[in-house]
């Protein structure tokens, strides 16, 4: 699945920026559950901080989910939208669950401005189309809702996008910034390392906006 040739949004990406090596579906590849975590304790921690500090309440939307979800204080309802079922039913955070490919199909099974919150924990480095995601997020958004998205440096990598694997931290962080901004109606932007820099572990990436 490749961007839509017809979205001028995505003019000046590389040519094969959102090819992968494995192109197969991401139902074969994700048919398996996969009961672990993909970052350390830290950059974990680091994740439930920042949600604490952007008070993520009410009604959340947790993107490209799995069986955590690493909120210290819990909405009083998340939805969690992933891959697996049987993942997905392992998340005693959610209040309930979707299984849904957003590479195979990036429009979001909700209402109109249902979330006052979307997140999106070491995912977006998998979309192929995240034009579309950015614009389906922001659409499911309240007005002044927040879309957070973090990540580190680790991934599958043949099921990351191509142009994530030829770039470095810095890159990411521009890669995610011009989601944003191409997908446009979005305000207050921020990047930010939230664990150490002079740390071992992994480090960990957010990039969020507001909901025009």
């Amino acid at each position: 699945m490749v961007p839509d040739s017809d979205d001028d949004r995505y003019a000046g990406f590389p040519p094969g920026f959102f090819d992968r090596v494995d192109d197969s579906p991401d139902s074969d590849f994700y048919f398996e559950p996969r009961l672990v975590t993909h970052i350390d304790n830290e950059a974990i921690t680091a994740v439930g901080v920042l949600y604490r500090e952007l008070r993520l309440e009410g009604t959340v939307l947790d993107l490209m989910g799995s069986w955590v979800s690493h909120f210290l204080d819990v909405p009083t309802q998340l939805i969690v939208l992933g891959m697996n079922a049987t993942e997905l039913m392992q998340n005693d955070q959610a209040a309930s669950w979707v299984q849904h490919d957003l590479n195979d199909d990036p429009r979001l099974p909700f209402e109109d401005a249902s979330f006052d919150a979307v997140v999106c924990c070491v995912s977006v480095d998998y979309l192929v189309r995240p034009l579309e995601v950015f614009d389906e997020a922001r659409r499911c958004l309240k007005r002044g809702g927040v879309f957070v998205n973090t990540f580190s440096n680790r991934c599958f990598p043949t099921k990351a996008i191509q142009g994530w694997g030829q770039t470095d931290d810095r890159g990411h962080i521009a890669i995610v910034g011009e989601y944003f901004r191409r997908s446009g109606g979005w305000v207050d932007l921020h990047a930010e390392l939230r664990t150490e820099s002079s740390g071992r572990g992994d480090p960990l990436y957010a990039v969020w906006g507001y909901k025009e």
